[in-house]
């Protein structure tokens, strides 16, 4: 084995080693932390009445912990190279890689001989002649990794779309600095590099969601349980079928205050009026508000009294961020409060005509 073998063998081991110690102690001392400070990691309500700033720091250093790897990311592919004096473009998938290995009767021989003789024999004759071209490959996922498994790690948006968004973020990443690499002319533009770079991001959410989220989300094994008996017994019902285009929740309330609703839900809180209707003969009135993708719907019928216990609920991100702006607004919020079924934190406060209005934690 040459010098130069060994230096990559010791590249190799020492980036998958950084990258499992980073996917491996990551959740499991988020969790001995959180759990040591009375902190609730999966939205629910914390034991520790500082959570709210415990929370935000842990938030900021998941968050610089990105950034310092997205510096050292930018130094590896960009500043710790010279320009060069030409333009180089390499767009043919996977040439490199394939050219790596040779065969005594090419490829299809070998996918061939998997299915009549199995691994072994299909594999016996192929060598490898060019293992630096197989180690880039791999360092190229190796080096997404972190990324696709910090990004649902930290971002809540990520973690919304866990098994798309993570991905899609690597992919156009890598596609970003391939260009700037070629405009610049630090770097080779490699389509192997895109790829290689997607399927680490592929990976890292993938470790994400098998590891860091069971360990920092104790109660996912019951969630996982309900969700397969839902579906089992949903696939066989009228609507399931359609369940991606149902995206629009409405709420129908009554009010015997229309305009007082107005100007509480539009002015305090920040609802669209999307629609005012009256009816002159009947005197009823239909007031249609949105805030979001929610649709709160209010009438207001002369003959017909308002009823008791009316609630609206939404979800929202940063519940200490909107609990300040609400009292900023002379509006009074309950005490937090953990719901019996979702688990979910939340808080509440009363609208015109008593309405109970619940916000929860939406991480």
């Amino acid at each position: 084995m040459s010098a130069n073998d060994i230096n990559n063998l010791t590249t190799v081991i020492c980036v998958t080693a950084m990258v499992a110690v980073m996917v491996l102690m990551l959740p499991w001392l988020d969790r001995k932390i959180a759990s040591r400070h009375g902190l609730n990691l999966h939205g629910g309500l914390s034991s520790n009445p500082d959570a709210d700033r415990l929370l935000r720091i842990r938030q900021r250093i998941l968050t610089l912990g990105l950034a310092v790897y997205m510096v050292v990311f930018a130094y590896l592919v960009f500043f710790s190279r010279t320009a060069m004096t030409h333009y180089s473009v390499h767009v043919a998938p996977l040439q490199d890689l394939r050219d790596a290995f040779i065969t005594d009767h090419g490829f299809s021989d070998v996918i061939r001989r998997i299915f009549s003789d199995g691994f072994t024999e299909a594999f016996r004759n192929v060598r490898l002649v060019r293992p630096e071209d197989v180690i880039q490959f791999y360092l190229n996922i190796v080096v997404f990794i972190p990324l696709g498994y910090l990004l649902p790690y930290v971002f809540r948006w990520c973690r919304q779309r866990v098994r798309m968004r993570p991905a899609l973020v690597c992919f156009l990443l890598s596609f970003l600095v391939e260009n700037l690499q070629l405009m610049s002319r630090r770097g080779l533009y490699d389509l192997d590099d895109i790829i290689a770079n997607t399927i680490g991001g592929i990976i890292g959410e993938f470790l994400y969601i098998s590891f860091a989220y069971m360990l920092t989300h104790p109660a996912w094994k019951d969630s996982l349980h309900g969700y397969q008996a839902w579906r089992r017994q949903a696939l066989r019902k009228t609507l399931y079928s359609f369940r991606r285009g149902i995206a629009v929740s409405r709420t129908v309330l009554y009010t015997a205050e229309p305009d007082r609703v107005m100007e509480f839900y539009t002015s305090r809180l920040g609802f669209r009026m999307v629609a005012r209707l009256r009816d002159r003969e009947t005197g009823t009135q239909v007031i249609l508000l949105q805030l979001g993708r929610c649709q709160a719907e209010f009438r207001y019928d002369p003959d017909r009294p308002v009823p008791e216990g009316q609630e609206l609920s939404f979800y929202a991100a940063k519940i200490p961020s909107v609990r300040e702006r609400l009292q900023t607004n002379g509006i009074e919020c309950s005490p937090d409060f953990e719901d019996p079924c979702s688990r979910r934190r939340g808080f509440f406060f009363t609208g015109p005509d008593g309405t109970r209005i619940t916000i929860y934690d939406a991480n």
